[in-house]
């Protein structure tokens, strides 16, 4: 379906992203997701959007990062699955900001009170724009983007992306844990390349799921910045995913008291290769022990009052930069 919109992924001339980098903000919207990225085309693209009430507080922080990266519109809105955290700010957003083409996993697959109100409210506000069921294995067309689609409503890619494919001898020393009935394991999970730059985010897939994409065989390959799946918690987050992918960078999208669990902490904090960790919150559960030094963190108090972003610029080459709002501390990975 989406395969034969590949070519839109693409600058549409040699010029045209010349000069210009991936810009993405991860926003903080208390340990929900809300990720923008504007593509060196120009056009947009945020994955999820944050809770619904609290005043319009994450809608309100998606417009300041929107502000900051000089964007009026968003040409797409992927929402990973629906629960309140990623789904419950669409309307609210919606209302306050032009959307042009919705993309997610199809109907909502559990059965919960909250999940049926805000997937009603959802499909409303998505009767107003474009829509996209994304299955594995689809491109979602950004244009200067490629936007691979490796999960979605439970199913995955059955075949390695290109240069992946390699046993994964961490397969064996990791046991699965129960199965995940929710939404989460359901999570709309995507691979997004500029150049020779990769960021990979599964939403909140949860760790048998995560499992299935790198063994035996690992389907993703290696990237450069890993988004901490699940905002950094112990139902996710599984060591034979994460030292498969071998990231550079992570960054965790946690809140103060949600995700950041120690145990996920340690293991993404361990992984091979890595070079530095972000958190958009200061875990409470962490202590100092089980949190990165204040300078990577955007919101180092529990109310959160700062409601800032980390932004990652990156270059078609792979290098890129990472610089928290907060304090405007800054680095350089080449």
């Amino acid at each position: 379906m989406l395969r034969s919109l590949l070519f839109f992924g693409l600058c549409a001339g040699p010029l045209l992203c010349a000069g210009k980098p991936l810009d993405i903000y991860f926003i903080d919207v208390e340990g929900g997701q809300a990720t923008l990225f504007v593509a060196p085309s120009g056009q947009t693209m945020l994955v999820d959007t944050g809770w619904r009430g609290f005043n319009n507080r994450d809608t309100d922080r998606i417009l300041a990062a929107a502000k900051a990266a000089k964007i009026k519109q968003l040409d797409f809105v992927v929402i990973t699955h629906y629960h309140r955290d990623h789904v419950g700010g669409v309307p609210q957003l919606a209302d306050q900001m032009k959307i042009g083409t919705f993309v997610d996993h199809g109907p909502a697959m559990e059965d919960s009170k909250v999940v049926k109100e805000d997937y009603a409210d959802y499909e409303k506000t998505v009767a107003r724009a474009q829509h996209i069921v994304a299955k594995p294995g689809d491109v979602i067309p950004v244009k200067g983007l490629h936007v691979d689609v490796l999960t979605s409503a439970g199913d995955r890619i059955q075949t390695a992306l290109p240069g992946a494919g390699q046993p994964n001898p961490l397969c064996s020393s990791t046991e699965k844990k129960d199965d995940d009935p929710s939404e989460n394991a359901r999570s709309l999970g995507m691979l997004i390349s500029y150049g020779k730059f990769r960021i990979l985010d599964l939403g909140d897939l949860t760790w048998n799921k995560e499992m299935e994409l790198v063994c035996p065989n690992n389907l993703i390959g290696t990237v450069d910045v890993y988004l901490t799946t699940h905002h950094g918690g112990s139902s996710s987050n599984n060591p034979a995913l994460v030292d498969a992918v071998h990231p550079r960078v992570a960054i965790m999208n946690n809140g103060a008291r949600k995700g950041g669990n120690p145990p996920a902490w340690q293991i993404v904090k361990d992984s091979p290769g890595l070079q530095d960790l972000w958190q958009l919150h200061y875990a409470v559960e962490g202590g100092k022990e089980h949190n990165v030094p204040d300078s990577l963190i955007v919101s180092v108090d529990e109310t959160g009052d700062n409601g800032g972003w980390i932004k990652l610029s990156a270059e078609s080459d792979g290098s890129f930069s990472v610089t928290n709002s907060r304090n405007k501390y800054h680095k350089e990975y080449r």
